[in-house]
């Protein structure tokens, strides 16, 4: 039996309403059997209704708090969140080089669920240039691709030359979720390693309450790569985790209310091997 602890950092906003951010993430590390830690990149005061002041970090304080982990504790996967500014991407680019990090996963965090920006304007090009080409995976919903490749995205082909472009700037992986493919029973995430295309498939839940599930599924995905498991199987087991999570839902709050973390590992009896 291993017994080593797996370890798994996340770098993104905290999320006052505890739906998304920081602590999805570490929920979703906790329920996959994965340490989870934290370098906070900004504060947010939110709630299922939306975002009421977005409070970045200094660059000093996100590097100090990435070092700290790494020095001490060690990492077997990273994933970034809400970055919220060109200068903290930078940061990050740079560690990512620095420590020479392999399972990096991108979730390029634009728009809350509410509308609220949560990326600058500017930043979508150092996310291009700087992190991308130290990526191992990059996660993006279907209007996050449309801003990073500049293109309208209608369709699965869309979907595909899409992908491509963003491979081209370095990430070696490309998923692009279709929870946002309206008018459509199921939904596919599509991934493209590069040489092919891979999609996994769900029938859609209509529900309000999907507050975070671009994170926590990210966020799977991380804890995954950081158990050894390849990209196709990450993907696989995210996908499930965030079906579980989504179709149990808590109905917490008065608007987009946040997705079940523990469904996962109560529908699988406990089990989430």
């Amino acid at each position: 039996m291993n017994t080593k602890t797996l370890k798994a950092l996340t770098i993104a906003g905290s999320d006052s309403g505890g739906g998304a951010g920081i602590q999805a993430d570490l929920k979703t590390f906790q329920e996959l059997d994965v340490f989870g830690m934290s370098a906070l990149s900004a504060v947010t005061a939110q709630n299922t209704l939306g975002v009421n002041g977005v409070y970045p970090l200094s660059t000093e304080a996100v590097s100090k708090q990435i070092d700290a982990v790494t020095a001490d504790i060690g990492i077997d996967a990273v994933k970034t969140g809400m970055l919220f500014s060109t200068e903290i991407i930078e940061v990050v680019a740079r560690k990512v080089k620095q420590y020479e990090w392999g399972n990096v996963v991108v979730d390029p965090v634009m728009i809350a669920k509410g509308g609220s920006r949560l990326l600058q304007e500017d930043a979508v090009k150092a996310i291009k240039e700087q992190l991308l080409p130290v990526s191992f995976v990059i996660t993006p919903n279907i209007p996050e691709a449309e801003v990073l490749t500049n293109k309208p995205i209608r369709t699965l082909e869309d979907r595909k030359e899409a992908a491509k472009q963003l491979y081209g700037l370095g990430v070696k992986n490309v998923v692009i979720k279709g929870g946002h493919d309206e008018g459509q029973t199921e939904l596919i995430d599509l991934l493209y390693d590069g040489k092919e295309f891979h999609s996994f498939t769900s029938k859609r839940i209509e529900t309000k309450h999907t507050h975070g599930t671009g994170c926590t599924f990210s966020a799977a995905i991380t804890a995954e790569l950081a158990k050894g498991k390849d990209i196709l199987d990450a993907v696989r087991v995210a996908k499930a985790f965030i079906h579980a999570a989504i179709e149990n839902s808590l109905g917490i709050g008065n608007g987009h209310g946040p997705t079940n973390h523990w469904a996962y590992r109560n529908v699988r009896g406990g089990d989430v091997k």
